[in-house]
């Protein structure tokens, strides 16, 4: 368990270097991004083994209906992550599609998983999600939208978000995880 702690500290540090530090960020230059990029990668790495090596502490039994709204909300996760990069009529109608999608996803494996470690795991991510959001908005304050693009690039996200969906899902039962329980 001390080992998916530390990953999601350093998952969070990593994050919040830009906001916490700002002189040093920017002193740092664009080699703060791949400072950044490659604490990042280790955190996910230290997360999944810490998370894969924590002892199955049972804290509550999910029920089974609770399944669908799992697959309804990581489709919901896969639509917001994918508004944060869409070119269409979407854009920009909220201000941080990708961090929502993090507390839509953490939430939705909450709802599923009642051991101590996935509470601790997506519990975490969702913790850091909603800090990220009120940094993010002390920095700046002003959100200016986006000019939206065609409607068209909106199909397509609906699109590739049900093919993500599916994607994820035959992942996770190649790797023995029933989605849809």
């Amino acid at each position: 368990m001390i080992l998916l702690i530390l990953g999601l500290l350093l998952w969070s540090q990593a994050h919040f270097f830009k906001r916490l530090a700002p002189a040093r960020h920017a002193a740092l230059g664009e080699r703060s991004k791949g400072i950044v990029a490659v604490l990042v990668v280790i955190s996910i790495i230290v997360m999944i083994f810490g998370y894969r090596m924590a002892d199955f502490i049972p804290v509550w039994t999910p029920p089974s209906f609770f399944t669908g709204i799992n697959n309804l909300l990581m489709l919901a996760a896969f639509f917001l992550i994918g508004m944060s990069a869409t070119k269409g009529r979407l854009k920009g109608w909220m201000r941080h599609p990708m961090l929502l999608a993090v507390k839509v996803w953490a939430l939705a494996h909450l709802v599923v998983n009642g051991d101590l470690a996935s509470i601790v795991l997506f519990g975490g991510m969702l913790a850091w999600a909603v800090v990220s959001v009120i940094l993010i908005n002390r920095a700046e304050p002003v959100y200016v939208r986006p000019e939206p693009g065609p409607a068209s690039k909106d199909i397509l996200l609906v699109v590739i978000s049900v093919l993500t969906f599916v994607v994820a899902a035959v992942i996770h039962l190649a790797l023995g995880v029933n989605p849809f329980g």
